[in-house]
Protein backbone atom coordinates (compact mmCIF):
# COMPACT_ATOMS: atom_id res chain seq x y z
CA UNK A 1 0.00 0.00 0.00
CA UNK A 2 1.38 2.95 -1.44
CA UNK A 3 1.27 6.79 0.21
CA UNK A 4 -1.21 7.58 -1.31
CA UNK A 5 -4.14 5.76 -0.34
CA UNK A 6 -3.44 5.49 3.95
CA UNK A 7 -6.55 3.80 5.26
CA UNK A 8 -7.69 6.11 9.04
CA UNK A 9 -10.59 5.81 11.12
CA UNK A 10 -12.48 9.34 11.95
CA UNK A 11 -13.06 10.99 15.00
CA UNK A 12 -16.01 13.47 15.04
CA UNK A 13 -16.97 15.66 17.27
CA UNK A 14 -18.71 19.18 18.23
CA UNK A 15 -16.98 22.39 16.12
CA UNK A 16 -16.51 24.22 19.31
CA UNK A 17 -14.95 21.15 21.17
CA UNK A 18 -12.86 20.31 18.20
CA UNK A 19 -11.67 23.93 17.34
CA UNK A 20 -10.96 23.92 21.44
CA UNK A 21 -8.39 20.89 20.91
CA UNK A 22 -6.94 22.32 17.52
CA UNK A 23 -5.47 24.39 19.46
CA UNK A 24 -4.78 22.57 22.38
CA UNK A 25 -2.71 20.42 20.24
CA UNK A 26 -1.22 22.75 18.06
CA UNK A 27 0.18 24.56 21.28
CA UNK A 28 1.47 21.63 22.77
CA UNK A 29 5.43 20.24 22.66
CA UNK A 30 4.40 18.13 20.03
CA UNK A 31 3.20 20.05 16.76
CA UNK A 32 3.09 17.18 14.66
CA UNK A 33 -0.08 15.02 17.27
CA UNK A 34 -2.21 17.07 14.86
CA UNK A 35 -2.83 15.76 11.56
CA UNK A 36 -6.06 16.35 8.90
CA UNK A 37 -8.86 18.09 10.21
CA UNK A 38 -12.38 17.71 8.13
CA UNK A 39 -14.82 20.35 8.49
CA UNK A 40 -18.65 19.71 7.49
CA UNK A 41 -20.50 22.01 5.19
CA UNK A 42 -22.34 23.18 7.93
CA UNK A 43 -19.56 23.29 10.22
CA UNK A 44 -20.90 22.04 13.06
CA UNK A 45 -18.56 19.33 13.88
CA UNK A 46 -15.07 18.15 12.53
CA UNK A 47 -13.52 15.35 12.13
CA UNK A 48 -10.12 14.41 13.29
CA UNK A 49 -8.22 11.36 11.24
CA UNK A 50 -6.90 8.92 13.36
CA UNK A 51 -4.85 5.65 12.65
CA UNK A 52 -6.94 2.28 11.72
CA UNK A 53 -8.20 0.76 14.92
CA UNK A 54 -8.44 3.93 16.73
CA UNK A 55 -12.47 3.14 16.65
CA UNK A 56 -11.76 0.09 18.41
CA UNK A 57 -11.02 1.26 21.70
CA UNK A 58 -12.52 5.05 21.45
CA UNK A 59 -14.33 6.28 24.70
CA UNK A 60 -14.31 9.46 24.97
CA UNK A 61 -17.91 11.35 26.01
CA UNK A 62 -19.37 13.97 23.86
CA UNK A 63 -17.69 12.19 20.28
CA UNK A 64 -17.85 9.09 17.89
CA UNK A 65 -15.12 7.44 16.16
CA UNK A 66 -16.18 5.80 12.78
CA UNK A 67 -13.98 3.04 11.24
CA UNK A 68 -13.38 3.26 7.86
CA UNK A 69 -12.16 0.08 6.95
CA UNK A 70 -10.61 1.05 3.74
CA UNK A 71 -14.48 1.70 2.61
CA UNK A 72 -13.39 5.15 0.70
CA UNK A 73 -11.62 6.93 3.33
CA UNK A 74 -7.90 7.79 2.54
CA UNK A 75 -5.13 10.11 2.06
CA UNK A 76 -4.67 12.39 0.50
CA UNK A 77 -8.15 12.87 -0.50
CA UNK A 78 -10.62 15.39 -1.81
CA UNK A 79 -12.81 15.80 2.07
CA UNK A 80 -14.69 12.82 1.97
CA UNK A 81 -18.06 14.89 3.27
CA UNK A 82 -19.89 15.83 0.87
CA UNK A 83 -19.79 20.25 1.25
CA UNK A 84 -17.48 20.11 3.35
CA UNK A 85 -13.42 20.90 3.54
CA UNK A 86 -10.62 20.57 4.95
CA UNK A 87 -9.73 22.94 8.33
CA UNK A 88 -6.54 21.60 7.83
CA UNK A 89 -5.18 19.77 4.48
CA UNK A 90 -3.52 16.74 4.71
CA UNK A 91 0.64 17.21 4.79
CA UNK A 92 3.36 15.21 4.78
CA UNK A 93 4.69 16.11 8.12
CA UNK A 94 1.36 14.39 10.21
CA UNK A 95 -0.62 11.82 8.08
CA UNK A 96 -3.02 11.50 11.29
CA UNK A 97 -3.67 12.95 14.53
CA UNK A 98 -2.43 10.68 17.71
CA UNK A 99 -4.87 9.52 18.82
CA UNK A 100 -3.73 9.81 22.82
CA UNK A 101 -3.04 13.47 22.64
CA UNK A 102 -6.26 13.85 20.71
CA UNK A 103 -8.37 12.19 23.75
CA UNK A 104 -5.74 14.71 26.27
CA UNK A 105 -6.90 17.93 24.01
CA UNK A 106 -10.27 16.72 23.75
CA UNK A 107 -10.69 16.21 27.63
CA UNK A 108 -9.00 19.57 28.14
CA UNK A 109 -11.26 21.52 25.46
CA UNK A 110 -14.83 19.82 27.16
CA UNK A 111 -13.41 21.83 30.34
CA UNK A 112 -12.30 24.89 29.18
CA UNK A 113 -16.00 25.19 27.16
CA UNK A 114 -17.37 24.16 30.53
CA UNK A 115 -16.03 26.87 32.45
CA UNK A 116 -16.67 29.42 29.56
CA UNK A 117 -20.60 28.54 30.09
CA UNK A 118 -20.07 28.76 33.56
CA UNK A 119 -18.91 32.06 33.49
CA UNK A 120 -22.04 33.03 31.97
Amino acid sequence: MGPETTPCDLVTVPARQGLEAVDILRRGADHDAVGPVLHDGACATLGFLVPPGTADAWDVPGSACTRTDGRGLSLPAEPPVVGGGWLLPPGADAPVTDPEALRVALGQAARLIEAADDRR
